[in-house]
């Protein structure tokens, strides 16, 4: 998905909620240089099927990117997602890790992140809202309404 602020969202929310997960993790600037950051998972049960992670940076403004909690959940195994957002692990080292390729217009950037800490998170969000009701209360009509008056964004 873009990092676009899709009005698309669930009627209901379960009542469970999950802490956000705070990560720190390095973005590639190139082959040799590492610049580490901290980024800010979010899940929110009226909407299950996105994960929301803020990346912060030390300069500059943080960035927000919604990411389908399917393709992280994928990307801890295997490659996962095409386009804009990528993930896939890194073969085993000192410690498990993965990348994560962002992509857009203005943006690309690779980070490198644990991968432990984020499968224990994305298990909890399952436990929580199953991936087979992820789709569940979604307000179709007034996501259709959005998309066809030209006020939703589109997203991969």
């Amino acid at each position: 998905m873009h990092r676009d602020q899709s009005e698309a969202r669930a009627h209901q929310s379960p009542p469970e909620s999950l802490p956000s997960l705070s990560l720190d993790l390095d973005q590639m600037l190139d082959e040799f240089t590492r610049l580490p950051l901290r980024a800010e998972f979010r899940f929110d049960p009226g909407m299950p099927a996105v994960v929301t992670v803020e990346f912060k940076t030390a300069r500059g403004p943080a960035l927000t990117w919604h990411i389908g909690r399917g393709l992280l959940h994928g990307g801890l195994t295997s490659m996962s997602g095409t386009g804009s957002v990528r993930m896939w692990p890194m073969v085993p080292g000192e410690r498990p890790t993965a990348w994560l390729l962002l992509e857009s217009q203005e943006v690309e950037a690779l980070f490198e992140l644990p991968t432990a800490p984020l499968a224990e998170w994305l298990d909890a969000t399952y436990r929580i809202a199953p991936a087979e009701t992820e789709m569940d209360g979604l307000d179709w009509d007034g996501f259709l309404t959005e998309l066809l008056n030209g006020s939703g964004t589109s997203s991969c």
